[in-house]
């Protein structure tokens, strides 16, 4: 099966140069100019710089060349997935989609896979998910991640396809458990940023993962997901990544928020949109989801950090 990428952001990127070191990849852009550019240079200096293109990795802006792929990697951010979907639904009809954004779509509270079988009912949605950084993957640094698909043989076919020399992948048919993994453990980052910056330090840090993974398995869970899946890869995995390292914009986007300090409006930052599609989401459910309304407070600037801490700490005592 070919396979192509849509999104030169680093996370694209990175797969796309992975993936082209054992057989030819497209990768595309909306801009043409970024693709020009990164031709000529063969790199994509703005998003990771230093790491050279392999020679059969192929770049265009050309939407419908791109579409020639049986596979199509979806790295867009979760926020303009539907987008992207809506505006090229003939091309993509029937394609092998996997996406490659975590998050939870704001307006709807569905999640990639959701999205792309409602936009798309006739394709072949997959998802590729789990513990990564694209510096890492471009930098051939070994990574494991989790391909989620419903439909077992596929999701076998793609795991075969998209494992390279540094990305193993490793397979499940609970999509619902993959998605939510992937998405509320970025609100989890952006509170333990927030309690970093603070210098509230590492242990409020340990409790806030503890009891941030005991939230999102509460949701996962009442949502269908299967408990095994929160505990691999696209869960507790991704989570320890995420809270504990700068490299991580939500976690980034947390650090700034306990400092006190301004933070790029331009930097994507998954958490915050999925934060508040997940309070709307849990209220709907009738899910208590402490940690996630604190990280929706402090975003609005409802809360401080003293607030918000004296909140959490204030909650009736309960067994673990």
């Amino acid at each position: 099966m070919s396979v192509s990428v849509l999104g030169a952001g680093a996370f694209g990127t990175a797969l796309a140069i992975s993936l082209a070191k054992q057989s030819p990849v497209t990768l595309w852009a909306r801009d043409a100019d970024h693709i020009a550019q990164m031709q000529a240079q063969r790199c994509n200096t703005a998003r990771l710089p230093d790491v050279p293109l392999p020679d059969d990795l192929s770049l265009t802006h050309d939407f419908s060349e791109a579409a020639l792929s049986e596979v199509l990697l979806l790295a867009v951010p979760m926020q303009k997935l539907r987008a992207v979907l809506q505006a090229h639904q003939v091309a993509l009809a029937t394609k092998t989609l996997v996406a490659c954004c975590k998050g939870i779509e704001l307006q709807t509270g569905l999640g990639p896979i959701a999205v792309i079988t409602e936009v798309l009912p006739t394709a072949k949605p997959a998802l590729l998910t789990g513990p990564s950084f694209a510096a890492d993957i471009a930098r051939g640094l070994p990574t494991a991640l989790t391909l989620a698909c419903a439909d077992a043989d596929l999701g076998r076919d793609l795991q075969h396809q998209l494992t390279t020399a540094n990305l193993r992948l490793y397979r499940t048919t609970d999509t619902s458990g993959a998605e939510l993994g992937g998405a509320l453990k970025n609100i989890i980052a952006i509170a333990c940023g927030a309690v970093i910056g603070a210098g509230l330090g590492d242990s409020a840090r340990a409790a806030l993962m503890t009891r941030g993974f005991a939230e999102m398995q509460r949701m996962a869970l009442a949502c269908g997901a299967e408990p095994e899946t929160l505990a691999g890869l696209s869960g507790f995995g991704d989570l320890t990544l995420t809270c504990s390292s700068t490299l991580s914009r939500n976690y980034q986007l947390g650090l700034s928020i306990g400092r006190g300090e301004g933070f790029d409006p331009k930097i994507t930052v998954e958490g915050a949109a999925t934060a508040r599609a997940t309070v709307a989401k849990a209220k709907t459910m009738g899910l208590d989801m402490p940690l996630t309304k604190t990280v929706v407070g402090l975003l609005d600037g409802d809360l401080t950090i003293a607030t918000a801490s004296a909140q959490l700490l204030a909650r009736p005592l309960k067994e673990e």
